[in-house]
């Protein structure tokens, strides 16, 4: 075993897929950025509320004002150096720190394939991705590389196995495949697509839409893998993903997925690819072509980074099933839910109204959430408890600030989950401001009472 694991520790692959992927990674991830600003989202999303929910832990990261939109012109500017290949190591390093702040910046915006983002822009921190045909091997000798160490190449491929694998394995429950929820809610109200609209009224597509992603989320990595099954499965992510894309509102995501699933092809394919933009762009593409393997010992830090990886791949392993720790129905409680590539598998909506109430006198009233929050921020809050009880916290503070004295504050919620008839949500004899974030199990969360069997 151990033989084994050092022989392929020490096998070396053409570096041209690794400068595929960067390429597109780079250039997909600044359009992305652009795109984010040409919609005006930044101003939305950052600039005009006045309260930002923050993730356990991160607290201390919050919106920069103005100089917000300089946050997002440095991720940008990474993007594009990532892609060119310039300087690439401080390159990448830029574009996780500036592109995970802006993750961070406010929960009531998470998105699995953000944290997809995130996890693989550290990843390539640690990856010789500018060995070739960038500007850094152009320019240095020293970096240039035709061959690199196989399982840098192959850490990418696992990553997104994991993303693929574990989506499907969080569809196997009930609501999805017995009740073909929740795209029996969703896929009716695309009505209005061509050729489309009226299959998606029929019941029986709801199914085998339900059936066909769980099913295709468990197979694609492995027929990505293998060789003689490589086009049929990469046909397949184009289709998944552009039908995906025309179905749901999911942004750039699809195609980063389908650009990326390139690197499970053949070195060649990736040499034509690059000969491609070099004649486009009128890059010598020969000299990059030097035969020279990277010195594995003094590139790796004596195992330093391969060390560093297998417990970054131990941790994605592990973490989705985080859930299993805590009580009651996941898609409820949403206890271990995020960062856990559980996609688009529940419809949730809720409503929650707090109370304020002066524990001395008796005194209360109650809060207009519209004072507060954005129309999008309140519609998260309202069935998540994470995010009700931060917002409770802030309301402590916040009419403390107005002289108000030995002040508590409670919610009155209810949540409708998967079509089912909306119920209480939140203990309403609780004070949520005696309740503090942790890792622990939240009790002040009512029961579900019609549990989801399954992941």
């Amino acid at each position: 075993m151990r033989s084994g694991l050092k022989t392929y520790f020490n096998q070396n692959t053409e570096a041209a897929p690794l400068a595929v992927f960067r390429i597109f990674f780079g250039l997909m991830m600044f359009f992305s950025i652009v795109r984010f600003w040409a919609n005006g989202w930044i101003d939305k999303l950052y600039i005009q509320p006045k309260f930002f929910f923050s993730y356990y832990g991160f607290e201390w990261v919050k919106p920069l004002g103005l100089w917000t939109y300089g946050l997002f012109v440095i991720c940008a500017l990474s993007a594009l150096a990532v892609a060119f290949g310039y300087r690439y190591k401080w390159a990448i390093i830029s574009f996780f720190i500036s592109f995970t702040y802006i993750e961070l910046m406010d929960k009531t915006t998470y998105l699995n394939h953000y944290y997809f983002i995130s996890l693989l822009s550290f990843l390539m921190m640690f990856l010789p991705a500018n060995s070739y045909f960038s500007y850094d091997a152009f320019k240095r000798s020293e970096v240039r590389h035709q061959l690199i160490p196989r399982w840098t190449i192959d850490s990418i491929k696992l990553l997104l196995g994991i993303v693929y694998f574990y989506a499907g394995l969080a569809k196997l429950n009930s609501d999805w495949l017995i009740n073909a929820m929740p795209l029996k809610i969703w896929l009716p109200g695309r009505y209005d697509l061509p050729l489309l609209g009226d299959l998606l009224q029929q019941e029986w597509v709801h199914y085998g839409f339900s059936w066909a992603g769980a099913a295709y989320d468990l197979a694609i990595p492995f027929l990505l893998l293998y060789r003689k099954t490589r086009p049929f499965a990469f046909v397949l992510v184009v289709v998944f993903h552009v039908l995906t894309r025309v179905l749901f509102p999911i942004g750039m995501f699809p195609y980063i997925m389908i650009v990326s699933s390139l690197i499970f092809f053949d070195a060649s394919i990736h040499q034509r690819i690059l000969s491609i933009v070099s004649r486009w762009a009128k890059i010598p593409f020969n000299h990059f072509a030097n035969g020279n393997s990277l010195n594995q010992k003094t590139w790796d830090g004596r195992g330093f980074k391969r060390k560093l990886i297998v417990g970054f791949f131990a941790l994605q392993l592990l973490l989705p099933f985080r859930h299993y720790l805590y009580p009651g129905e996941l898609f409820w409680t949403e206890e271990g839910f995020r960062f856990s590539w559980r996609v688009m598998l529940m419809e949730k909506a809720g409503y929650a109204n707090f109370k304020v109430v002066n524990k001395s006198t008796g005194e209360r009233f109650y809060v207009d959430n519209t004072d507060f929050l954005t129309s999008f921020q309140e519609k998260q809050m309202s069935f998540q408890p994470d995010f009700i009880l931060e917002y409770a916290h802030y309301l402590k503070e916040h009419f403390e600030s107005q002289g108000h004295k030995n002040i508590g504050v409670y919610v009155e919620s209810y949540v409708a989950l998967n079509g089912r008839r909306s119920q209480p949500y939140i203990n309403p004899e609780i004070d949520l401001t005696l309740q503090k974030e942790s890792f622990k199990h939240k009790n002040w969360i009512l029961p579900f009472n019609d549990e989801i069997k399954g992941l």
